[in-house]
């Protein structure tokens, strides 16, 4: 919906600093802001039917709709913005590539527990890989000192009415960033629409969400479970005091995305957080391996 309506308008920081971004003006008109898509993959409509008889604003050619703008003007608003947001997410690919960087784009809603995940990670991590995150919030350092409290370096990028982080965000955030041959994660605005479409040059998407949540969560937003490529099932320790049947959650992310990954993880008993490790293990071998033959 961003992508056509605009969004922040200016209103970012980072590190307590003003970010110009580019924005869609009321008329239309494109303005300096960026997204992007990467390799943003779309759930088959299949997969989460509607009732026939209820309004779906989502069935036009841009899959949203926006009073006083057709839908061709939307895909050519949106064509726009992500075009200019592609140019930057390749650029950060590029230079974490070059440093052996295995960067993560971590998403959710507000509430799943990403930052307590991170904290028990850097925990975990400290001392045996460098690290660093970059937290997307619209306001407040809250999350990114409780990462400096954790050991670890931290960027913080406030959004202001912005529900995401771009590109160009996440570039500037990490021009503060000492790091090679490590691991960069990127936790995202709380938020399961927005940041679904938008490419940070993140080797992956990892989408975490809590037993606490409904277990309907991959059929009313599937296009961030189909954007990513692993789903961490989080606060699983809770699972005998609640009525949450993770075997179907895990079915209906998989009619999204058939290729998803899942981990069923706890970071208050530890449950499944060696997997976790394990595969950010992997992929930090992976991208230190790949600068290596460069």
């Amino acid at each position: 919906m961003c992508k056509v309506c605009g969004c922040g308008q200016g209103e970012a920081t980072i590190g307590g600093q003003a970010h110009e971004h580019v924005h869609v003006r009321e008329d239309g008109t494109v303005h300096r802001h960026t997204h992007g898509t990467g390799g943003y993959r779309y759930a088959p409509r299949a997969a989460y039917p509607s009732h026939s008889g209820d309004p779906h604003f989502g069935t036009g050619a841009a899959g949203a709709r926006v009073p006083g703008l057709s839908g061709a003007r939307m895909l050519r608003i949106e064509r726009d913005i992500l075009a200019k947001n592609d140019a930057y997410a390749r650029a950060n690919r590029d230079a974490w590539r070059g440093r052996g960087i295995f960067a993560l784009n971590l998403v959710s809603s507000p509430g799943s527990g990403k930052t307590t995940l991170l904290v028990e990670t850097i925990g975990r991590l400290k001392g045996a890989l460098p690290l660093a995150v970059i937290e997307g919030d619209q306001q407040t350092s809250f999350d990114a000192d409780r990462i400096r409290a954790s050991g670890a370096q931290a960027v913080q990028v406030n959004t202001g009415k912005g529900c995401h982080l771009d590109a160009h965000m996440v570039g500037h955030a990490f021009e503060r960033i000492e790091l090679a041959n490590g691991l960069l994660m990127i936790e995202n605005v709380g938020n399961l629409v927005c940041p679904a479409g938008f490419d940070l040059g993140e080797a992956h998407k990892v989408v975490i969400l809590s037993v606490t949540e409904g277990e309907d969560k991959p059929l009313k937003y599937p296009d961030m479970f189909a954007a990513a490529d692993l789903m961490l099932l989080t606060k699983v320790d809770l699972l005998p005091h609640l009525a949450f049947d993770a075997a179907k959650c895990i079915d209906f992310a998989r009619r999204v995305h058939p290729g998803i990954e899942v981990m069923q993880v706890s970071a208050l008993d530890g449950t499944g957080i060696d997997g976790w490790l394990a595969w950010i293990g992997r992929g930090v071998a992976e991208a230190g391996a790949g600068r290596a033959s460069a």
